[in-house]
């Protein structure tokens, strides 16, 4: 299913209010509970590339090696 912003706003707003009923254009839909709603929301966010994907951190490591050739 396609989302939209307009969807994702809605959405938002009823976490926001504590709703469980979401409006928009000519739909309505009540949800179970507010985890419901942000899984729902969550699920907008990552269809609409709005989700920050996990960052890579890279941690350098320095070591001294032995100098062989030393006497």
């Amino acid at each position: 299913m396609a989302f939209t912003t307009t969807q994702l706003a809605a959405i938002e707003e009823a976490i926001a209010s504590g709703t469980l009923t979401v409006k928009y254009s000519d739909k309505q839909v009540t949800y179970q509970s507010t985890t419901e709603l942000l899984r729902v929301r969550d699920v907008i966010r990552r269809e609409l590339g709005l989700v920050a994907t996990a960052s890579t951190r890279v941690y350098p490591s320095v070591s001294k090696f032995p100098d062989t050739d030393e006497k």
